[in-house]
């Protein structure tokens, strides 16, 4: 009579599942800040009972194939997850791997006594297992960079605030490097911000700059422009004597633009501009 992997595996299903739990529980690496011990187990039953169902079906081992699009997807998943929860790429793929090693320990418990066929099964189950935890790292790794990317926007947005100063007078502090990206970010912000305000004033402050190269140059120009373009004028507060000197080093033109040494003064020239006066008013104790 042939032997049936799948047939086993099912038989054995429970013993694999409480063998990889016994294998996850005592690992001292476990998170159990980031999952519990139920969450854990019901996971770990539906990826086995899935696995198992799929190989029971007949399917091969090429991962290519429809039929373990249901594998992959629970496996997926749970990657995504442990990519979000803050798991690290180790110990997601030690999930899997631990997996592996139930199963191969439960083939040599039931069929050690014929080498040559648990050599073949354990062939089969070993190329599956791997393939699963290559696919487990390249969706961990996708879920990672969504995390990154989500979290660099985040940044990005609180690193670009804009400020209502007073009434149409509007100040957008820029702390760090300003490359392209930001620029975008910048300026969307700004735009969006004078026509729900109808501000005639924008104050780019460039006091938390490090560094301005030809290539920030022209950001803020750009910048400049689009605010010009929107009926409103633009004044870049910030200029330290080592931006100054760089300025002129690089030849770079800024001379069609306000600039101020600090954001006080730019506020300064915002009112002159708008006819405000600000008084201090002095306060006698009676």
């Amino acid at each position: 009579m042939p032997f049936n992997i799948a047939k086993l595996l099912e038989n054995q299903k429970k013993n694999i599942l409480e063998l990889w739990m016994k294998n996850q529980l005592e690992d001292e690496g476990l998170r159990e800040d980031l999952i519990t011990n139920e969450e854990l187990r019901a996971q770990s039953e539906e990826l086995v009972g899935s696995l198992v169902a799929n190989i029971g079906a007949g399917g091969s081992t090429d991962l290519d194939g429809d039929n373990w699009s249901p594998v992959i997807e629970i496996l997926g998943g749970i990657a995504i997850t442990r990519a979000r929860q803050g798991f690290s790429p180790r110990e997601t793929g030690k999930f899997v791997y631990s997996l592996k090693e139930a199963i191969l320990e439960v083939l040599q418990e039931q069929i050690g006594d014929d080498p040559k066929m648990l050599f073949e099964e354990s062939r089969k189950i070993n190329r599956i297992m791997d393939g699963l935890t290559v696919v487990t790292f390249e969706t961990f790794i996708k879920g990672r960079e969504e995390v990154i990317l989500r979290q660099t926007d985040e940044i990005a947005e609180i690193s670009t605030p804009v400020i209502r100063v007073w009434d149409g007078i509007l100040a957008l502090p820029i702390i760090g490097t300003l490359d392209s990206q930001r620029t975008q970010i910048v300026m969307e912000n700004l735009l969006q911000e004078i026509v729900d305000t109808g501000s005639s004033i924008a104050i780019l402050d460039i006091s938390g700059v490090p560094a301005v190269d030809s290539l920030v140059a022209q950001h803020l120009i750009k910048t400049v422009s689009a605010t010009r373009l929107m009926g409103a004028e633009c004044i870049i507060s910030g200029i330290r004597p080592e931006i100054a000197q760089t300025v002129v080093h690089l030849g770079i033109d800024l001379s069609s633009i306000i600039t101020k040494s600090s954001l006080a003064s730019a506020l300064a020239y915002a009112f002159r501009t708008l006819r405000l006066e600000v008084r201090k008013q002095v306060v006698q104790n009676k």
